[in-house]
This record gives structure tokens, sequence and C-alpha cells, in this order.
């Protein structure tokens, strides 16, 4: 489904039976800073599937210029003690796969505001990028999870309900080769 086709989609009005954003494939992400530090600094082992689905291209990550200027600024937290070259190479190895939209605002529709002004711009570019999802494990933005607003836009998931919807395609996946065959 193309970008115009998604736009048409979610305008027109969904019967009932229609798959909620939730309930469709995940193609196109938007990640929140801190599971970004999981995926390319920490190579947390129990989210290295998503970092597969990323750099396999199953999945499109999305980012634009505010996203990326917060990565690169917790990337130099001293807490993180990473030196020059080690901040340059985790945002370098994450944009090898990530797609950067422009960040122009659009008149589209109204988002719910987030109680962290700072994670406003996830649920921003989630909209203006046709995302399928935006994966956080942030409290503020996963209470925004089940608002109006967002139930035909994109859902917002934990990295471990991201890591079980894929584990769930994959099986679906198989057993239809497995009916083909």
């Amino acid at each position: 489904m193309n970008r115009t086709q998604r736009r048409l989609a979610r305008q027109t009005p969904r019967l009932s039976l229609s798959p909620s954003p939730c309930d469709r494939p995940l193609q196109r992400i938007v990640f929140d800073t801190n599971v970004l530090l999981s995926l390319y600094v920490f190579a947390d082992s129990r989210f290295l599937p998503l970092r597969t689905q990323i750099e396999q291209r199953r999945w499109q990550a999305l980012t634009d210029v505010d996203c990326l200027a917060e990565f690169r600024r917790v990337l130099s937290y001293p807490q993180f003690k990473l030196d020059a070259e080690r901040q340059d190479r985790a945002c370098a190895d994450y944009l090898l796969h990530a797609e950067i939209l422009s960040s122009m605002a659009t008149a589209q529709h109204p988002l719910p505001r987030c109680q962290d002004r700072d994670d406003q711009k996830f649920l921003e570019l989630a909209r203006n990028g046709d995302a399928d999802a935006l994966i956080t494990a942030d409290r503020a933005l996963l209470r925004l999870a089940r608002h109006e607003r967002l139930r035909n836009e994109f859902c917002i998931i934990t990295p471990t309900a991201a890591l079980q919807r894929q584990e769930v395609a994959a099986a679906c996946a198989e057993d239809g080769d497995r009916r083909i065959a």
C-alpha cells in the first residue's frame, strides 16, 4: 500500500471489522530514543530481533532532524561514557537503515498532547511519516496508546509487544508457507 492509499484509508471511516493500526502488519516504524539506545548502544540481546527487522529491510525505521538531534544529544550524556567515535558509529549504524523525513508540520489530524513535551516529536513523526507503530518504553507515550485521536493513525507499543507481534507474524508466514507446499 503506497503513501496515498494509506492516507485515504485513514480518512475513510472504518467498519468495526476492519483492522485497527495495531492489527496491521508492522512496516513503517518510529523508535523513541531509549529504544534506539537499547538497539544501537547497549546491544540489548532481547531486542536484537527488532534491529534485525530493520537491517533486513522488513521494517522501515523513520526519523527526522529533531529526533536525530535528540539521539545525538543523548549519546553524548556522560553517564554512557561513549567517546565521539562510538557516538558516531551508533548514529551511523542507525542511519544506514533509517529514512529521514522532513520535519515540516503538515495540516493533518490533531494529535493528543504528550505529558512530556520532549516526546511530542515522536508522535508527530509517526503521524507525518505514516508509521504503523511507535515503539517505546516511555510511560508518557504508552499512556496515549488508547487515545481516540490515534485510533486510525498508528499504534504505540513496547519493544516487548513489537517482538511478540513479529513472532506471531513469522509463525503465520511459516504456517502459510506450509499450506502452499
